[in-house]
């Protein structure tokens, strides 16, 4: 996000002048990218099905970072993809043994292709996406009639346009539905409630509460409101269509507000969900920028699904639990190491850099707590599961398992780690920290930031241990 920060830092100093002036705003498009739903069962049943989870379960998180941060992602998936493992469905690609996939602005245009069309999907990515120009779909330019916009309009951008070009590009039309429709992996695309200051989950509980129909939902909508860079976008707009469906704040959320000793995390979220239940005529609409300002991981989606301590296996189901041995979940971190020369000066920056600086350091401080966090939850977790499958009868593990051969309530491994580009090696990391962060790539940075990805992963300390722990057949000699 720094090269668009420092856009529209430069947007926000002609804004003084622009602020005087009286300009008529062209018309904006920016009606609500929802629609009502006439009853919350109709979206029951669709988080995970029965089947979703093996004896081995794999999930990403894809960071922010505009297009760096799809191809360096990109680059992931393709690594991984060189790899099987001997499932109970036989050898599998790893690639198609993803169960869970988040993503943030950038890595949520990946996330979201990716759960739509699989691995077959890959090659399509990279030439209808990664080597396009998607700066195409919006206005970048640094111009009095854009400062005037911000001002008014609050961006440059409506939903006319980055969306727009997504769809026609990239996701042809898709909504939530093809996407429910082939059942795994489960997708998680986050962008920020600007209002609460928590991240926005485009999963079913959260459309539940506000009574509407994800399944309608375009993915092209979720992606560009998860990357809507504040100032270069204008917020889009979900709404709050009340209570009308019988849809409720789960008991868990409402914990979260009421109990002090509740996660931060969890219990801004929860008064966030209060709030727009409690006065829906007052609170219409959620307004949503970039996924990056509350959860540059995109790992809050499951971190909160981990709150709900009332069932110790959540979000899996009590027969997908008793399955799973090893559960690995990989962060995949774009990010960038600091930049500039005002370190050396006894000057202090100038009044942009140091916007600037705030920000970087305000976002990278919430990123790195956040992981921090994330992790001390999926330690929670395997702990949690561990001791509910070992408090269960020998009928209930029959019955949820279907078989007794081959159990053990303690044979459960949770491993979580962070892919970065200090795996690519200090040679690639210098190159990586110096590409901007936009939505266009030249034709040897792009190869170089995918190239590095799969350097990472391949060089990756945590994937190289769960790899050798587990039978597997890789199709690359990488790990020999």
């Amino acid at each position: 996000m720094k090269t668009y920060r420092g856009a529209v830092k430069r947007w926000m100093l002609a804004s003084a002048m622009a602020a005087g002036l009286s300009a008529c705003a062209g018309s904006v498009l920016n009606d609500p990218i929802n629609q009502p739903i006439a009853h919350v069962s109709d979206q029951e049943g669709w988080p995970l099905g029965p089947d979703q989870f093996g004896s081995t379960v794999v999930g990403v998180a894809f960071s922010g970072g505009g297009m760096r941060a799809s191809a360096f992602s990109y680059g992931v998936l393709s690594e991984l993809d060189s790899y099987e493992m001997t499932t109970e469905r036989g050898p599998t690609r790893m690639t198609d043994m993803i169960d869970l996939i988040t993503g943030v602005s950038g890595g949520s245009v990946t996330a979201a292709y990716f759960g739509l069309k699989g691995r077959e999907g890959l090659p399509a990515f990279r030439s209808r996406f990664l080597e396009r120009n998607a700066e195409q779909g919006f206005d970048t330019d640094i111009s009095l009639a854009n400062v005037v916009r911000i001002v008014e309009d609050g961006g440059v951008n409506d939903r006319s346009k980055f969306p727009r070009w997504l769809d026609d590009n990239l996701f042809d039309g898709a909504t939530y539905a093809d996407l429910f429709a082939r059942k795994r992996p489960l997708v998680w695309i986050a962008a920020s409630d600007i209002y609460s200051r928590v991240p926005f989950v485009f999963e079913p509980i959260t459309f539940n509460i506000l009574c509407s129909d994800l399944s309608k939902v375009r993915l092209s909508e979720a992606v560009a409101a998860s990357a809507a860079v504040p100032g270069l976008f204008i917020p889009m707009n979900v709404e709050n269509f009340g209570a009308r469906c019988g849809g409720h704040v789960p008991q868990w959320y409402q914990r979260g507000v009421a109990d002090p000793n509740a996660p931060a995390t969890l219990r801004a979220s929860a008064a966030a969900v209060a709030r727009y239940r409690a006065d829906p005529e007052r609170y219409r609409y959620v307004k949503l920028l970039d996924g990056g300002l509350t959860d540059n991981f995109g790992i809050h989606s499951l971190a909160i699904a981990r709150t709900n301590r009332d069932r110790p296996f959540m979000p899996m189901t009590a027969e997908q639990a008793v399955r799973v041995k090893r559960f690995l979940f990989m962060v995949v971190d774009a990010g960038r190491d600091p930049a500039g020369n005002w370190p050396r000066n006894l000057a202090s920056p100038s009044g942009l850099e140091l916007a600037g600086v705030v920000t970087d350091a305000a976002i990278d401080s919430g990123v790195y707590k956040g992981y921090d966090y994330f992790t001390t939850i999926m330690r929670d977790w395997q702990a949690d599961l561990r001791r509910w499958r070992c408090s269960l009868s020998s009928a209930e593990v029959l019955r949820l398992r279907g078989t007794l051969d081959g159990w053990n309530c303690a044979e459960l491994t949770f491993t979580v780690g962070r892919v970065s580009f200090e795996d690519a090696g200090p040679e690639l990391k210098e190159q990586l920290d110096k590409v901007p962060t936009r939505f266009k790539l030249d034709p040897q940075t792009l190869e170089t930031v995918i190239s590095a990805g799969e350097t990472a992963l391949r060089n990756n300390a945590v994937f190289r241990l769960f790899i050798r722990k587990g039978p597997r057949r890789a199709l690359t000699a990488s790990l020999q």
